[in-house]
């Protein structure tokens, strides 16, 4: 991403690549760029949920999105947040191939994702969708990214909700 071309505010585009090669885009607006790594913002239109292990996670309509993306880890990481606010969960997704243009942010998703519940707790998702067995999909390459997730999720998570606080003061 062109940082020189960029600015905060700008309307970008975030495009999911599904295992399948079908293609979801969501328009988000720029909070941060450098050349590794960025940062969109996108407002939860329509209320959802998630479920793990009878466990159920709901962000509502008119929630925040803070989505962050790198060219050089395995994974991008949305915080969702109330409109106060309020930390309300986190989602990683497996992925490779992340790019980063100056009005686009696409990445190839590879099925398995981490629902985090804002107490800490977080579930492994997806595996039932894998074709073969985890350590042998993608050449072993998803298995070793979640294992590196999963062995840093703590930290990662409580230094990236603290920034990602700070962006939405600055928002405001």
């Amino acid at each position: 991403m062109d940082k020189s071309r960029t600015t905060t505010g700008d309307k970008i585009i975030e495009r999911k690549i599904r295992y399948d090669n079908t293609i979801v885009e969501h328009s988000c607006r720029l909070l941060k760029a450098k050349k590794q790594h960025a940062v969109l913002f996108h407002k939860v239109q329509d209320s959802f949920s998630m479920t793990a292990n009878q466990n159920k996670l709901t962000i509502p309509k008119g929630s925040y999105t803070l989505a962050y993306y790198w060219k050089d880890r395995p994974f991008n990481l949305y915080i969702w947040s109330d409109g106060s606010g309020n930390y309300l969960g986190a989602y990683f997704n497996i992925v490779k191939n992340t790019y980063m243009a100056d009005t686009l942010v696409s990445f190839e998703d590879l099925l398995i994702d981490i629902m985090v519940f804002p107490n800490g707790e977080y579930y492994i998702l997806d595996e039932d969708e894998l074709p073969i067995p985890i350590d042998q999909f993608e050449n072993g390459f998803v298995q070793e990214a979640l294992n590196s997730l999963t062995d840093s999720i703590d930290a990662l998570l409580s230094e990236i909700i603290s920034e990602s606080e700070a962006l939405m003061l600055y928002r405001s």
